[in-house]
């Protein structure tokens, strides 16, 4: 069990309450029912407090020298929204879990990305649960959670959070996470949290107060940077690397999404995400910790080179290139950055075979060189969608482009998915070409919610001849019921076939392509000819596993070598010589194949 520094510490006769507050001079305990009473200072800003006969179940606030009262900033439970006061959990008497579960390993993954608030109508933690049976029998091994850390008001995607430790209080008890875990891990299906440490949401964060979180050194999207390098910063990098431990540790969970770390600036020796990774292993070393990162600048650095060389970091990246590559040749879109995608089949070849197409700052794509290091890295720490929350989110009504995609082309985009090496992610009703939203929403005060709508005007992106004025009101309430998944759709004929097929090569990723995947060191070659596109991956024993696909609505002219092939799959013409339109052929060579 991990030791915390931060937060209430239950003790056999009362609660330890502690508080860092170096910007305050006196912080003051506040308890429901009890007379406030002074918090002794311990040194270097810290303050703590032993009352005796306190249980879980009580609630309490810090009143600062300022008059202010402010909610624990590692509260593990805010019953009234984080303006309210923090409540005493014991998350040590639901911690238990089955000893039969010991984790998958990386090579296995097919993740399953969710929102918990629109994921079903209830839009609990609870509800997540009656879903699991239908994502275990899909084939899905770990379903990643959009933030969850409290956020203010009653809906918002997640990236707004404050209060790091807390579970959304509107999803639930901190005591139904854990059970949502136990019961993914009692139907083989990992867990997975998305994580914010490059930011703060602009509403309810009250550590400015008390605390420096931020610093003047460096600057992100959302104003000063947080203090990671700077005075007084050691407590604030434990702050957060504590909670990714305790994430883990508390609930059980089997990794980490880490949003945008291009955002998490810091000039210390020993950078933070490296620090946060070797300690959070050290502190979790029984069973498989899986930690993915968002990283717009396309650096890999962090990621292992191969399974013989030092435990990794981090085992992926999520891998735009190759979504905005395949979104510009399935649907030829080509506004702002998926023009940086054409000629398309050499992005996508290119994004297949080695990883990233380009390397550098995300938005200075074009004034970048293909051909960058990323094939040194092993297919699978690429994590590749067709979608995510950002990528349908990025369009004013979050519309899924792609679920209106002609039904071969489609069924081309997820065979591509699936049956790549790369790490594949779903988005929440993909699997029933689900046409419901999921477009940005949040539920601020009166005057954020008027520069949200503002901002979130000028970051859309839409084709030509969009009009502006039917854009969804990010701040109103139909907004976010508009994004609620329909599971009637799953039980229609349509959805129920396109589930089948979902199935059915999830079930061929499992028994054929994953065994393949365990022995990729490193990455592959590509060539495109005419338009047609030859990928081939090295499997370390003379065999190469091969693809040749037509990204396109009209048909190549092209020869399939299948003499000394193992055919894994097959969609669409692909006789020898032509392809048909949104065709493909994986397969396996036989060791001496050229």
């Amino acid at each position: 069990m991990a030791e915390f520094t931060f937060g209430p510490l239950i003790e056999d006769d009362g609660v330890l309450f502690r508080f860092w507050a170096p910007l305050s001079d006196e912080v003051a305990l506040e308890i429901d029912g009890m007379p406030s009473r002074a918090m002794d200072p311990v040194g270097d800003g810290w303050f703590h407090c032993k009352v005796p006969g306190v249980k879980a179940g009580a609630r309490y606030a810090f009143r600062l020298s300022s008059g202010l009262g402010v909610p624990d900033p590692a509260s593990r439970h805010q019953p009234d929204d984080v303006f309210g006061p923090s409540e005493v959990v014991d998350l040590e008497t639901h911690r238990a879990q089955d000893a039969s579960w010991s984790g998958r390993p990386w090579h296995e993954m097919v993740l399953y990305e969710l929102h918990v608030g629109t994921f079903t109508e209830q839009g609990t933690f609870r509800a997540v649960i009656d879903k699991l049976d239908h994502l275990a029998g899909l084939g899905v091994t770990a379903i990643e959670l959009m933030p969850i850390a409290d956020f203010p008001g009653h809906r918002n995607w997640g990236y707004d959070g404050v209060l790091l430790y807390a579970p959304e209080s509107r999803y639930g008890r901190p005591e139904d996470l854990q059970e949502l875990v136990r019961q993914a891990h009692a139907r083989g299906i990992s867990v997975i949290l998305d994580v914010v440490y490059n930011h703060f949401g602009p509403s309810g964060n009250f550590l400015p107060s008390y605390a420096p979180i931020f610093t003047s050194l460096h600057e992100n999207p959302w104003g000063e940077g947080i203090n990671l390098d700077d005075r007084h910063s050691a407590p604030i990098r434990s702050f957060l690397i504590e909670n990714a431990i305790y994430w883990i540790d508390q609930f059980q969970l089997d990794g980490l999404r880490l949003d945008a770390v291009h955002e998490i600036k810091d000039d210390s020796e020993t950078h933070f995400l490296e620090e946060l990774a070797h300690r959070l292993r050290a502190a979790c070393p029984d069973r498989p910790i899986h930690l993915i990162l968002e990283n717009d600048d396309n650096n890999p650095q962090l990621l292992h080179s191969s399974p013989q060389a030092a435990p990794s970091l981090y085992n992926g990246q999520w891998n735009d290139d190759f979504h905005h590559a395949l979104h510009a040749a399935t649907t030829g879109e080509t506004v702002r950055y998926y023009g940086d995608y054409v000629p398309v089949a050499e992005s996508l070849a290119k994004a297949l075979a080695e990883g990233f197409v380009y390397q550098g700052e995300y938005m200075a794509h074009r004034d970048r060189h293909r051909g960058a290091p990323s094939g040194d890295w092993p297919p699978s720490v690429f994590v590749s969608f067709l979608h995510n929350h950002d990528h349908i989110g990025n369009r004013a009504n979050g519309v899924r482009v792609m679920a209106d995609l002609p039904e071969q082309t489609l069924r081309f985009a997820a065979a591509l998915l699936l049956l790549a090496p790369q790490t594949p992610m779903l988005f929440m009703g993909e699997e029933w070409c689900s046409k419901t939203p999921f477009p940005y929403f949040c539920d601020f005060d009166a005057e954020l919610n008027a520069r949200v709508r503002k901002g979130r005007a000028e970051e859309i992106l839409e084709p030509p001849g969009f009009d502006p004025d039917t854009a969804l009101d990010p701040a109103a309430e139909d907004t976010f019921r508009a994004a609620i998944l329909d599971w009637q759709g799953a039980s229609e004929e349509a959805g129920n076939a396109w589930i089948n097929r979902y199935k059915d090569l999830i079930a061929l990723r499992r028994e054929r392509v994953t065994p393949l995947v365990e022995k990729m060191r490193r990455g592959g070659s590509y060539t495109v000819d005419g338009g047609l596109m030859h990928v081939s991956w090295p499997l370390g024993d003379g065999r190469r596993y091969r693809l040749v696909a037509n990204p396109s609505a009209e048909p190549k002219a092209g020869v399939i070598q299948t003499a000394e092939t193992e055919i894994i799959y097959t969609l669409g013409d692909t006789k020898s010589g032509t392809i048909g339109p949104w065709s493909l052929i994986f397969s396996v060579s036989a060791p001496d194949a050229v």
